[in-house]
């Protein structure tokens, strides 16, 4: 049974927010991009505020067992801050989008069509422990003439009100409503079951974290939603691979920052160049990543005599399936290409895969055959991002193939009407 007061609070943060969706939509862009220097600004003075609440968040999720990979993900340093605060500017610089006017065309009936970039509205965005979503998201909203409702996970809940207090600040100063952009202040996933069933005050969400909490959210919404599922992400190294490429690309794609979404989690090697591949990823490896293999490259690896060998473990189905988030690496020698692309549409999902490769020829059918959002070659999955793609920050990674799929910018956050100009025509 719902809770009469927390279902009265929730629908009244929607209307809030419905309110200021009008405004901002209206908002001239000099305004909008007033309010996100100051924004940014706000986040630099406020950066001891900030670092004090992520460490009251840090600690209770050292106390709470939280793995060293997702506290990562949690963690604030002054670093960190600048890059919010240097995200938030970028966005600022983009080009607008609200008003834009696209595909101009004559119609034979003398009508002059245009499509014009339009807001969607209210976007509800559900994540879990990252706090720097809840800079990035509501600048990107802000920028494209949205309001938006954040809920965060509970583990980052002093992180992100310190965030959004400076959010607000930077907000009044543009003299834009801090109802713009509003911090869930609710921790239960009650809380979360009303809001997307508000579809006459909710107009999008975007649920980001891992895939029960995705799950929740499709299970209950009637609003539309943007799935920002898991990354199982791919790398395939190719029998015309440059070895040591592959080995630096995988390194990265694993280790610089295990608990993302775009870091690797499986990696495929041609069956043709496995004899030389499985002993150097070992060599690579084997002393900081958990590896999970196949029989195949256990059998490559004892062959070789490699002292790693006996301490690998074999994996099962579910490791074709993870996203572990950790230093945990899953590992298959695979029939070619033809091998890997039928391993990655079985077990992928949909976020990012890479091929490393010098033959252009292979790295094309890739390309054209394989269908998640981002796929690369000879680059690390790491990539996969709207900062690094040139959009200045991102609100995810959509794995939903309908309106945006993939690193998902301020674009990602409208859509277009039709604009019909005439001089008097009537349809016979």
């Amino acid at each position: 049974m719902s809770n009469p007061t927390l279902v009265a609070d929730v629908v009244a943060l929607a209307r809030a927010a419905k309110a200021a969706a009008r405004i901002m939509a209206k908002a001239p862009v000099a305004q909008r991009r007033t309010a996100l220097v100051a924004i940014a600004d706000e986040i630099v003075a406020r950066r001891d505020e900030i670092l004090a609440a992520n460490a009251r968040d840090l600690d209770a999720a050292k106390a709470a067992g939280m793995a060293p990979a997702m506290q990562d993900r949690l963690k604030l340093d002054g670093g960190r801050v600048q890059g919010l605060a240097n995200a938030v500017r970028a966005v600022s610089q983009a080009p607008d989008l609200v008003g834009r006017l696209e595909r101009a065309e004559s119609l034979p009936s003398g009508l002059e069509l245009t499509r014009m970039r339009i807001p969607l509205g209210v976007i509800a965005m559900i994540y879990e422990a990252r706090p720097g979503v809840t800079t990035d998201a509501a600048a990107l909203c802000l920028w494209s003439g949205n309001a938006c409702l954040l809920r965060g996970g509970s583990e980052a809940f002093h992180s992100n009100a310190a965030l959004g207090a400076a959010v607000a600040a930077g907000l009044a100063a543009a003299g834009l409503p801090a109802t713009a952009v509003q911090i869930v202040p609710f921790t239960d996933r009650e809380a979360i079951a009303e809001l997307v069933k508000l579809d006459e005050l909710v107009d999008l969400v975007i649920p980001r974290g891992g895939e029960g909490l995705i799950r929740f959210v499709a299970e209950r919404a009637r609003v539309p939603v943007i799935k920002h599922y898991k990354g199982v992400c791919h790398i395939f190294i190719h029998a015309a691979a440059d070895l040591d490429m592959a080995l630096n690309i995988i390194d990265n794609a694993k280790t610089q920052r295990p608990g993302v979404c775009n870091a690797v989690e499986t990696v495929l090697i041609d069956r043709a160049i496995a004899t030389r591949a499985v002993p150097a990823l070992l060599n690579r490896l084997a002393a900081r990543v958990e590896l999970r293999t196949d029989d195949e490259f256990r059998a490559i690896a004892a062959h070789a005599g490699h002292p790693a060998a006996a301490q690998l473990r074999l994996a099962d189905e579910a490791d074709w399936h993870a996203e572990y988030l950790d230093l945990v690496l899953a590992v298959r020698i695979v029939d070619g290409l033809d091998g890997a692309i039928a391993h990655i549409e079985q077990y992928a999902s949909d976020h990012t895969e890479s091929i490393i490769t010098a033959d252009a020829a292979v790295a094309e059918r890739f390309v054209r055959e394989v269908q998640s959002s981002t796929v690369m070659v000879n680059a690390s999955t790491r990539f996969a991002d709207g900062g690094e793609l040139g959009l200045g920050a991102e609100i995810g990674i959509s794995t939903t193939k309908i309106h945006a799929y993939g690193p998902m910018g301020a674009e990602g956050l409208t859509t277009t009407k039709f604009v019909v100009r005439g001089n008097g025509q009537v349809r016979s």
